[in-house]
């Protein structure tokens, strides 16, 4: 039952379409949250708020750079996600035309 349990809940957590757009981002590679924020054209409350979510349904992990939060996929221990990853649209323009750099973060 627990099995089902965890697998309703990352349901819930797919079924959210910022959610989604966000792990497609991450799919391509890791991302600060101003990054992230940048490229959902929304606050950066908004995309903590569902970055919490995804930390915490264990979709993504994160990782400290002095003050800066980076953010990158945690979905190896879930196979079954491999299939749904393969058909999420490519987000490689996007993220690759976009940088820490380029948004005068994370020094």
């Amino acid at each position: 039952m627990v099995e089902i349990e965890k697998l309703s809940d990352v349901c819930k957590l797919l079924g959210d379409k910022m959610r989604l757009t966000i792990l497609s981002l991450l799919k391509e590679r890791e991302l600060c949250v101003y990054e992230i924020v940048e490229l959902m054209q929304t606050s950066q409350p908004n995309v903590s708020q569902h970055m919490r979510k995804l930390k915490d349904g264990g979709l993504v992990k994160e990782a400290k750079k002095g003050q800066w939060v980076f953010y990158s996929l945690n979905i190896n221990d879930k196979p079954y996600l491999n299939e749904l990853f393969e058909h999420l649209p490519s987000q490689k323009e996007k993220v690759d035309a976009i940088s820490c750099e380029q948004l005068d973060c994370c020094d």
